[in-house]
């Protein structure tokens, strides 16, 4: 079961509420289908994102992924040591492995909108 303090994508991403902003990364499950990661391209701070938005980018020997914003905001910050220890992602995709913390422009920016972990679960029997 995936952490209940977030909300999910269907494109695999999740965004978990901390004061004033959302922290945002990948699923272990979309870690387990890229399989070895190669490459991760992550936004500037500052830009603006919509909901669904791309907002960078994940690779690995098997693919090459867009990443999609699961909230709108500003982006705050990035996880600067993701792109080159890319094990971080891998290994811990939910605590150190983020990505991004976005500040919400109006209202949740959208988090309402996201599933929740047991809902997310059941769109991964799809798979």
């Amino acid at each position: 079961m995936r952490p209940n303090d977030r909300r999910y994508s269907e494109t695999h991403e999740w965004a978990k509420p901390e004061p004033g902003s959302y922290l945002v990364g990948i699923t272990d499950f979309a870690v387990e289908q890229l399989g070895d990661l190669t490459f991760l391209k992550l936004p500037p701070v500052g830009r603006k994102l919509r909901q669904g938005e791309a907002f960078g980018e994940i690779e690995s020997v098997k693919a090459v992924s867009e990443l999609y914003a699961p909230v709108a905001g500003t982006v705050l910050e990035v996880n600067a040591a993701a792109p080159d220890a890319l094990e971080l992602v891998r290994q811990d995709p939910f605590a150190a492995g983020w990505f991004l913390r976005i500040r919400a422009e109006s209202g949740d920016g959208g988090y309402g909108k996201l599933l929740a972990a047991d809902a997310y679960e059941k769109t991964l029997g799809a798979h």
